[in-house]
């Protein structure tokens, strides 16, 4: 019995012998173990109810945070509706707003103008709009200043979307091909759109006119050197392009031509060719006799264009006044537009030397002074029938025929100096006369 252990080691209370033990007699090893003894529901409630303070405080939590989501997507819901519905603003309108205004300075401005009905809920809907910015990783949404056209009924998020893009209203500001600079400037100067001063007035000729897309308050001076910028530009690819045989050698003469050529036709169909006849004199060293020459020689940039000119005028003597200078004038008379350039730098193929008004606008064009002087006397028919309209009386029999050319509004003066030379004795042989026939010939306009 040496391996028998002890009989209470492993003692099971339920049963008459010990877990584990042998059993002693074949009696005992058929007897069965008690059943475990009943638990205690009671005491295993209590158990169960003892109170865990960490289990309660999460649980709290949970539920509280359950109703604060439900609560929020209620409110959002309810919010963003409020963002998309309809604002009181019955018709469109322009609204301004000033640089260094803040979102909330923004909302009440919108709210007295009528756009919005209440700021408050403008500012919460930026604010929104801005947190859901900064969760998708976008760029700050920030309202921007300037002049919007707001829809009716445009919806706060609409109104967000407008000023944190800055969809601006933009103005036109168009410059005319043809002007000095002095009246660019003070044309840039007169316009309420634009804003600061402007440093120096350019030089002649040195901006490209254009019809400019802007916003409210662009600098008039920026605006100065886009036109320059673009000039230069300009120049640098035509004068790459030019026709090699020119008489004009320099960009700048090239400019000086152009501006004539802009002022003497509007009518883009005669620009090569009014260029052409330009140059063929400059090839023959004939005298360019241009009347806008005479124009701005009297008053610089500050010329009335369009204005008659007298008798006195055509002979006096200034540095532009191609009737008294050989060649080109100093300077350009105005800012040629693109085609005007593109004309002198491309020129029609021609030998004609003269041109004259057809009283329709556009002018007659010939290659040898009769021809010329055929189209004078007929203009001159259109100069009597002018000044009988004009004076209420009935036209001149004459100029009743039937292949008449119409009417023009400014008449054309010869000069005294083309008068004095038809009385002249005819130049020796050699002299500059006898290269130049201008001073013989009738004006051209």
């Amino acid at each position: 019995m040496r391996n028998r252990q002890p009989a209470d080691r492993h003692a099971d209370p339920r049963t008459t012998r010990t877990r584990g033990s042998l059993a002693r007699s074949p009696a005992e090893r058929l007897e069965p173990t008690r059943p475990p003894a009943r638990v205690n529901r009671k005491v295993r409630l209590e158990e169960e109810r003892r109170p865990r303070p960490v289990l309660a405080f999460m649980n709290g939590l949970l539920t509280v945070a359950l109703f604060g989501m439900l609560l929020l997507g209620a409110l959002a819901y309810y919010f963003d509706g409020q963002m998309d519905a309809p604002g009181p603003l019955d018709k469109g309108k322009v609204i301004v707003i000033p640089k260094l205004e803040g979102s909330l300075e923004i909302a009440a401005r919108l709210e007295r103008e009528g756009v919005v009905s209440d700021r408050r809920l403008f500012t919460a809907g930026y604010r929104w709009l801005q947190l859901l910015a900064w969760l998708e990783g976008n760029k700050a949404l920030q309202l921007k200043a300037g002049d919007y056209e707001v829809r009716p009924k445009a919806s706060v998020r609409e109104l967000v979307d407008l000023l944190g893009e800055g969809k601006t209203v933009t103005y036109k500001v168009t410059i005319p091909e043809g002007l000095t600079s002095q009246q660019i400037v003070d044309r840039l100067q007169a316009d309420p759109n634009l804003s600061g001063d402007i440093t120096a007035t350019p030089g002649e000729g040195s901006l490209l006119p254009e019809t400019f897309v802007t916003q409210r308050g662009a600098a008039r001076q920026s605006m100065l050197d886009s036109m320059a910028a673009e000039q230069r530009k300009l120049m640098e690819r035509l004068w790459a392009q030019r026709k090699k045989d020119l008489p004009v050698k320099t960009w700048d003469e090239a400019v000086i031509l152009a501006s004539i050529v802009e002022k003497e036709t509007g009518r883009s169909d005669e620009r090569d060719r009014v260029a052409a006849v330009f140059i063929n004199r400059l090839r023959q060293n004939m005298r360019l006799q241009s009347d806008p020459t005479i124009l701005y020689g009297l008053f610089g940039g500050k010329v009335v264009w369009g204005r008659p000119i007298q008798r006195t005028e055509i002979v006096q003597k200034t540095a532009h006044n191609t009737y008294q200078i050989d060649g080109l004038p100093p300077t350009p008379i105005c800012n040629p537009g693109r085609h005007s350039i593109e004309a002198v730098l491309q020129p029609r193929e021609s030998r004609e030397l003269y041109f004259v008004a057809d009283g329709s606008g556009g002018h007659v064009f010939a290659e040898t002074l009769k021809d010329h002087n055929s189209n004078v006397q007929k203009w001159r028919l259109v100069e009597k029938d002018l000044k009988a309209k004009t004076a209420g009386e009935p036209p001149p029999e004459e100029t009743a025929s039937k292949g008449r050319p119409g009417l023009k509004q400014r008449a054309a003066v010869r000069s005294k100096a083309e008068a004095a030379a038809e009385k002249a004795p005819a130049p020796a042989p050699g002299s500059a006369a006898t290269a130049d026939p201008s001073p013989t010939e009738p004006k051209r306009r």
